[in-house]
């Protein structure tokens, strides 16, 4: 069961997964399913502890054959994925309401961005302290932004939806896990333990049965 989560966390689809298990041990891509969706609240569990400032940027993606913007947050010491946002515009409100979020779970920190009009306007609104990055910081979050996408387009950065004006439930479920996927697997050389030993110990710290 870890195995299986953990695969599909390091890139698979639900259907590879299962196909992976067949001859170990078969099991169907919606039983796979089951047992990722709990994992989302493990993402309050295991998450930054020391966070000195915000890095945000957004991209572009599509839900449902409709345009969505993705809002990303990244702390660049701990290179710890802080949080995201999914909106269908990119404008101040929306802004604000993506760094409010992170002040939530955070509290206040200083706020780094390539200078785009709605966040210097939404921290001035916040009361937050901003500034643009610099080389170093501006290149760490591309790549961070970059490997959010380089994983997004195993969708074409397309996530299928058959709802008109989708919510984004199905959207956030998935960017929920991949968030914990990159803050506990791919920053595993931090711990001692293996990716797969830590995640049960995590589950059973958490009192989570899948």
């Amino acid at each position: 069961m870890l195995y299986a989560v953990y695969i599909y966390f390091q890139g698979l689809s639900l259907r590879a997964v299962s196909a992976y298990l067949e001859d170990i041990c078969p099991r169907s891509s919606v039983l796979v399913w089951r047992w990722v969706q709990p994992l989302s609240r493990l993402n309050d569990y295991f998450t930054a502890r020391r966070v000195r400032c915000f890095l945000v940027d957004q991209t572009w993606i599509k839900v449902g054959g409709q345009e969505a913007w993705l809002w990303l947050a990244f702390e660049p010491y701990g290179r710890f994925f802080l949080g995201f946002y999914l909106s269908r515009t990119r404008n101040i409100l929306t802004a604000e309401l993506f760094l409010q979020g992170l002040i939530d779970r955070y509290g206040r920190r200083r706020v780094y961005s390539d200078g785009a009009d709605w966040y210097p306007a939404a921290c001035r609104s916040l009361g937050l302290e901003h500034h643009v990055y610099d080389v170093l910081r501006s290149n760490l979050m591309e790549r961070f932004v970059q490997y959010v996408k380089d994983r997004t387009e195993g969708f074409d950065d397309y996530f299928p939806c058959r709802r008109e004006r989708c919510r984004f439930e199905h959207v956030n479920g998935w960017l929920s896990y991949y968030m914990l996927s990159f803050n506990l697997f791919k920053r595993r050389e931090a711990f001692k333990s293996s990716p797969i030993i830590l995640l049960s110990q995590i589950i059973r710290l958490s009192l989570i049965h899948i």
